[in-house]
């Protein structure tokens, strides 16, 4: 991480965790044999050599295999895959070095630690522990000989698993960045467009006061005006701190929905509020969290449709607090100059207008200068000559024969409607839409509701429809999460087909994932949480974790029918039952390392969650299904690869040509 410049952050502290349980599984391995040995009567350093030497090739085979499951990531575009690219390196390299600790230093350290207790030197401890893996393993092998003896049973078992698996990818809720509590709250405020300076100021100040009065806010930061933030004078903003995590029984969600009812009783002023979240792919402030947004080369077209589209909006279930940067209510008054009049006055327009930009301008006339400071001298009319139009008729004009003039006695006013600001999007006028999402609802949902307002309403070709910021990221991502776990698959199966040499096996080894998946969703849904993209990580390192189990049991499998010329059955069940401990041991390594992110808790702590509990969730499941199914699905495919051996050697047979007649 210090040579490539990475830094200690959310996403590769994420790594290192799930790395914990990554870590240990290829030592286990290792050590679970080399112990095997060493019980069995050898020497530590006989036992070493043996073990390692059999074991090398599946810790191979599993590095590799993880390895190639985080490539996909390493390619991925998007802003998801400039995110997650140092968290798929740091955890490739950490594995890698792990491995290679597991082949070289691991037997060494066996070699010389190791030694076989006598029963008189085994604890009490020792000895029930032993008792009870023996017993659970004598169980094992029960119920795998009647799952063996019940074949079509499993193999229709995982056929319902895959497809359980599809269905549940299509109607799970769907989601980008689960929602933090930072523990800051982002407000925007908005009053109607013709609100003066003080006016906003007052109205912004009592929402200040009702904020305040909450338990858990400590403090607030409020500002108005226009800045480079601000673009119309009737917007504010708000910034909300809460106490810390621990001292406070709601999260920032919770708050928002419990201000938002008394911030109401405030007249003439709207606060718009959202948790301020640690990756965020924003690129403009909004009023809400996320954002719509409506383009068009005609502005009079925009402007009639936008409203139509926000009415409907605020209909959804789906959506709370439908905002839009649309303020065409502004009040414009126009002087209109009789210049036949003025001309008969000597007056031109060059003084009006410079007359005007004194009384109103604040134009800088003069500076003083003290010993430690300097002072700007701004020309202005007093303040009670700016509360409304009616006061410009006290303003005279010096006209070219050096008389001042009343500008009323050549202007009159004219009032009108106009926009605060006109927006631009791709060099056409745009509307944004913001809006957040109602309680348990995923972003997925929205979009889709939102969708079927547009075709609902009807929308003109001319305007543009579309997502901004993390709703068009949540796009672009939800369209490349089948491709992403595709590309995953693929590589893995292209890995293990070179290990092996073999277009069985692999596929084999694969049949692990849809239990896996139908584990992780499951846990999803039962803690509320959507697919987001973490989540998908998690699904993702799932395929590299699962798929260990059934390289540990084919490796021996197969060495049993090469080595020891046993039939595939007989191979593959003892390959099971001398594998269930080392299997348990890494499956349990890499759950309790998920664990901590699953239940961690404090700020900040939502980020991680989702990748935990999938992991956790697809472990569980996966770990009751594929220690039946992985056998059933080996012996399958062993009689299918045995019949198109055999039509081969057949048809091979039948076009040899036969002798030749006398």
């Amino acid at each position: 991480m210090y040579l490539l410049g990475y830094s200690l952050d959310n996403l590769s502290l994420m790594a290192l965790t799930i790395s914990t349980g990554f870590v240990v599984d290829d030592a286990i391995v290792m050590i679970e044999n080399i112990a095997r040995y060493i019980e069995a009567g050898q020497s530590p350093l006989a036992a070493a050599l043996e073990g390692s030497e059999q074991i090398g090739f599946t810790i191979v085979s599993l590095t590799v295999s993880l390895i190639a499951v985080l490539i996909p990531l390493l390619f991925m575009g998007d802003i998801v895959g400039r995110l997650f690219r140092e968290f798929a390196i740091t955890l490739s390299v950490t594995i890698l070095v792990s491995a290679v600790v597991s082949l070289t230093l691991t037997p060494m350290m066996c070699a010389k630690l190791l030694r076989r207790e006598s029963a008189g030197h085994q604890t009490w401890f020792y000895r029930a522990t032993e008792r009870g893996f023996d017993w659970v393993i004598a169980r094992y092998a029960t119920t795998l000989a009647w799952v063996l003896r019940h074949q079509p049973g499993t193999l229709i078992v995982t056929v319902v698993t895959l497809a359980a698996t599809i269905l549940l990818y299509i109607v799970v809720p769907k989601g980008f960045f689960p929602i933090q509590d930072t523990g800051v709250i982002l407000g925007i405020s908005e009053a109607p467009a013709t609100v003066s300076f003080e006016a906003m100021a007052e109205r912004q100040q009592a929402l200040a006061r009702l904020i305040l009065k909450d338990p858990d806010v400590v403090s607030l930061s409020s500002f108005i005006g226009v800045d480079g933030v601000n673009m119309t004078p009737n917007s504010g903003r708000i910034q909300i701190n809460l106490r810390a995590r621990d001292e406070r029984a709601t999260d920032a969600s919770d708050v928002i929905r419990r201000l938002q009812p008394q911030l109401e009783t405030v007249d003439g002023i709207t606060l718009y509020m959202q948790p301020v979240q640690d990756l965020t792919v924003e690129d403009r402030v909004s009023r809400t969290q996320y954002q719509y947004s409506l383009e068009d080369a005609d502005a009079r077209e925009l402007a009639e449709w936008a409203p139509r589209m926000i009415e409907r909006l605020k209909t959804l279930p789906q959506l709370r607090d439908v905002a839009s940067d649309q303020q065409s209510g502004g009040l414009q008054a126009a002087l209109v100059i009789d210049r036949d009049t003025a001309a008969r006055l000597s007056v031109v327009p060059q003084a009006i207008d410079d007359t005007l930009y004194d009384a109103f301008g604040q134009r800088q006339v003069s500076t003083i200068f003290t010993q430690l400071n300097q002072y700007h001298v701004i020309l202005e009319v007093a303040p009670r000559f700016r509360e409304n139009p009616e006061a410009l008729r006290y303003i005279y004009v010096k006209s070219a024969t050096g008389q001042q003039v009343p500008l009323s006695a050549f202007t009159h006013f004219t009032s009108a409607t106009a926009p605060l600001a006109v927006n631009h999007q791709g060099q056409f006028s745009a509307v944004t839409l913001s809006f957040n999402l109602a309680p348990g609802v995923a972003l997925g949902h929205a979009v889709e509701a939102i969708r079927g307002v547009e075709r609902e309403i009807g929308l003109p070709p001319s305007i543009r429809a579309g997502f901004q910021g993390t709703a068009q990221a949540f796009q672009a991502s939800l369209a490349n999460e089948p491709l992403l776990i595709l590309a995953a698959i693929v590589t893995v199966y292209i890995v293990l087909g070179v290990l092996y040499e073999s277009y069985i096996h692999p596929v084999t080894i694969l049949s692990t994932l849809p239990s896996a998946g139908v584990g992780a969703i499951l846990a999803l849904q039962l803690f509320g949480a959507h697919l987001d993209v973490i989540a998908l990580i998690g699904i993702i390192l799932l395929i590299g974790i699962v798929k260990k189990n059934a390289i540990m049991m084919i490796d021996f499998a197969l060495e049993a029918e090469r080595e020891g010329g046993k039939p595939p059955g007989e191979a593959i069940y003892q390959a099971c039952l001398l594998r269930f401990r080392p299997i348990m041991m890494t499956t349990m390594a890499a759950l309790l390392g998920g664990l901590p992110l699953a239940l961690g808790s404090g700020t900040g702590a939502e980020l991680r969650r989702p990748l935990g509990i999938t992991i956790v969730g697809g472990l569980i499941l996966s770990q009751l299904l594929t220690l039946y199914t992985t056998p059933v699905v080996y012996l399958y495919f062993d009689r299918l690869a045995r019949r198109v051996r055999h039509g081969r050697e057949s048809q091979r047979a039948t076009a040899l040509p036969g002798p030749a007649s006398p």
